[in-house]
């Protein structure tokens, strides 16, 4: 072979068959898709449970008699208390601690249950907005 030639060689001159190379290609794609899905899953589930925060929020203010800007600043700290760790207890603890404090009688049951309620309105809501 002359100096300076290559031996590259095209798909079709190679050892792995163009089948192979497609569904390698196919199977990449497949990867991505699901990697995007994940992705747009996870925002998805990120901005349900904050809106179902602030639902929860403002419905835990009404009974503990709090409305107006009040409620709203309420709203906004059980928002909050999500980033203190994963999962929803750090949101329920402080909704039941704070319905304690107010004599607000609603029991774990109650508050779960309003929780799961106020998660579906957050996701329909969140859907119908795009």
């Amino acid at each position: 072979m002359p100096a300076g030639e290559t031996t590259a060689r095209t798909p079709e001159q190679h050892p792995i068959k163009r089948k192979e190379i497609n569904e390698m290609a196919n199977f990449d794609e497949r990867k991505d898709s699901f990697e995007k899905k994940f992705a747009l899953d996870a925002e998805l589930r990120f901005k349900a449970e904050a809106r179902r925060n602030k639902l929860l929020g403002h419905w835990a203010a009404g009974l503990m008699g709090l409305s107006g800007q009040k409620a709203e600043d309420y709203a906004k700290t059980v928002v909050k208390a999500d980033f203190e760790e994963a999962g929803d207890e750090d949101v329920f603890r402080k909704v039941k601690a704070d319905f304690a404090a107010a004599g607000v009688a609603q029991s774990d049951h109650q508050i779960r249950r309003h929780m799961e309620e106020f998660m579906a309105e957050a996701v329909k809501q969140i859907k119908e907005q795009g």
